[in-house]
């Protein structure tokens, strides 16, 4: 729920409140891009994978030094040599398909090339993510279209400023959903280069 108080003639707070909300919705999406595998290996694929740690399902970022090292390699180092056996069924349970590889200091991760129908998927599945950004956008722009209709309808704001703001709110959407759009094309286009 939004929290703003409206002001005749004062659109910035407004503004700046509505900036926030998006860039909200942004860095989740942002957040979810980043788990989607490319070509490239990254920290990012395995950190919140959940290990068992004396007793306690803990993040694997929270147990162990993890680094990329190569292009499709990942490499982790637990602080704890006990917990590589937590560490590798962790890794054989979770939905990634990697086999871990331990030499007794750190557990290895090659990722494999990716298969055409692997790239095909996982463009899908950024489709699904840009639209569920798009929701929460909408979702956005829904709940500050309601607070000036309130204001309106109260007589906090003329029928003059309701029309600005009202613009105001479409403006702010379409270039945040620009904005994820883009973020969500140089994604694409990392998955589907070879």
């Amino acid at each position: 729920m939004i929290k703003l108080t409206l002001e005749e003639n004062n659109p910035k707070p407004f503004k700046a409140a509505m900036d926030d909300e998006m860039g909200k919705a942004l860095k989740h999406f942002e957040g979810e891009l980043i788990k989607i595998r490319t070509g490239r290996a990254h920290t990012s694929l395995i950190e919140d994978i959940r290990v068992s740690c004396y007793g306690t399902m803990t993040p694997l970022k929270q147990v162990a030094a993890l680094a990329a090292p190569e292009a499709r390699l990942l490499t982790i180092q637990p602080w704890d040599t006990g917990l590589f056996p937590d560490i590798e069924k962790a890794i054989v349970a979770s939905d990634l398909g990697l086999s871990p590889v331990n030499d007794g200091k750190v557990v290895r991760l090659a990722l494999p090339e990716m298969s055409k129908a692997r790239r095909e998927d996982l463009a899908k599945i950024l489709n699904k993510k840009l639209e569920e950004c798009r929701v929460a956008m909408r979702n956005v722009r829904k709940e500050f279209n309601n607070l000036i209709r309130d204001g309106k309808k109260d007589k906090i704001i003329s029928e003059n400023f309701f029309n600005r703001l009202t613009d105001l709110v479409q403006e702010v959407t379409d270039k945040s959903i620009a904005v994820a759009e883009e973020k969500a094309n140089v994604k694409l286009k990392d998955i589907t280069t070879v």
